[in-house]
């Protein structure tokens, strides 16, 4: 992979971790004198292999390593006028006065409706419609959260914390840590002042998974499992809903424990989960999908997948990935991590073809989805590198931009 940032990327995460090279270099088992060279920026390129062990050493997903695609265009501090209209709707400016209550034509289903579309939206990798909508959204929400009644008053809180864990996950995308938990924190608010018991998880989750970014994986398995627990002994889990907030938790304590080289305890939380799972679909149907978590006997084996490539069991993971069948509600960034996963573990197993192959169904069920990974560029850049390219390997690497 080519990336002139790769270097100051990997010297950040490092004394983040609290690293020296010497030690990364132990821990990754990369020769000290490559991650000296990257860091210098001497050199500009490593291959999957190499990345996929310094991202295990430093405790990070690999895309953090790679560079997370943003989700639209920003640059640090400077960011475009629709980042910086997120941002105010986020953290008002100071001394503005609060929301109004909403006018009579004011409907809390459309705005509800409109925050689930967004939810889609974002899972569609339509960042650009979301970063667009989401101002608006957020000042409709908070109107709805000062409403006169208290019942519309909680509902309003409840479309708020949604509105709020939303434009948490963007500006994850976009690599503003900070800013997310800073929304992430006012939507565990709204949450709580809301009639939704599960709300409050569900943001926790995504606390958690912002934590994972930021490498705090230790925080991030500790409240993780705490919430988990929390709903297992409230009696949550008896509802289809309840038990889908408390999977996804338990299967971000399971990848924190994981990235934590604590892949014992990982496997007993993944297995755990894949029995849980089976419950969901005999449970009385919930919530819109669009505004629940994420959790199926699919999206459990999807995430075996990933950790089974991430920790260097390619064979595993392709037999996990052999005829799986997605259930209906898989989002489409899902189904493109379990694409993209199966394609780095042909690629371990050096079958070039058989990348290729998984890279094409990529690009037909997700193309956008495509275009915004790192990892699929970086996939492609290892392939064009090979003496020998498969059949589609150059459509492929034209599709990317790796090479004119």
């Amino acid at each position: 992979m080519a990336n002139e940032d790769l270097g100051r990327t990997l010297r950040r995460l490092r004394r983040l971790a609290s690293l020296t090279q010497e030690e990364l270099a132990d821990r990754s088992h990369v020769s000290v004198d490559v991650v000296r060279q990257l860091e210098q920026g001497r050199k500009h390129s490593a291959r999957l292999p190499t990345l996929h062990a310094l991202a295990n050493g430093l405790g990070v997903e690999l895309t953090t390593l790679l560079g997370d695609p943003p989700a639209v265009s920003a640059g640090g501090e400077n960011d475009g006028p629709r980042f910086v209209a997120m941002r105010r709707a986020v953290m008002p400016v100071l001394w503005r006065s609060g929301p109004q209550p909403p006018g009579p034509d004011f409907s809390l289903d459309l705005l509800r409706e409109q925050i689930a579309d967004g939810w889609s939206q974002y899972h569609a990798a339509e960042f650009d419609t979301v970063l667009k909508t989401l101002p608006d959204l957020i000042t409709d929400a908070q109107a709805a959260a000062v409403s006169d009644g208290d019942d519309d008053r909680a509902a309003g809180c409840a479309a708020l914390a949604k509105v709020l864990q939303l434009a948490g996950h963007v500006a994850v995308r976009m690599g503003k840590t900070d800013l997310a938990l800073i929304s992430l924190e006012r939507a565990i608010g709204a949450a709580e002042r809301s009639s939704d018991p599960l709300l409050p998880a569900m943001v926790v989750n995504s606390v958690a998974w912002t934590y994972q970014r930021q490498g705090r994986l230790d925080d991030a398995l500790s409240i993780a499992l705490r919430a988990s627990e929390d709903l297992k002994s409230s009696g949550r889990t008896d509802t289809a809903d309840g038990l889908k907030v408390w999977g996804a938790l338990t299967m971000s304590a399971a990848t924190s424990a994981a990235r934590s080289n604590d892949y014992e305890r990982a496997a007993e939380l993944m297995e755990h989960s894949e029995k849980e799972a089976a419950r969901v679909a005999a449970l009385p149907a919930g919530a819109d999908n669009r505004m629940v978590s994420v959790f199926s006997p699919s999206s459990v084996r999807i995430e075996r997948v990933r950790l089974a490539v991430q920790y260097g069991h390619p064979e595993e993971a392709l037999a996990l990935a052999k005829g799986m069948r997605l259930s209906k509600d898989t989002p489409p960034s899902w189904r493109t991590w379990l694409l993209l996963d199966v394609a780095r573990a042909h690629t371990d197993l050096g079958d070039a073809a058989g990348a290729v192959k998984t890279l094409e169904s990529l690009r037909r069920v997700a193309p956008t989805w495509m275009r915004h990974h790192t990892l699929a560029v970086a996939i492609v850049r290892d392939l064009w590198a090979l003496p020998n390219h498969p059949q589609g390997l150059r459509a492929l690497a034209e599709f990317l931009g790796v090479i004119d």
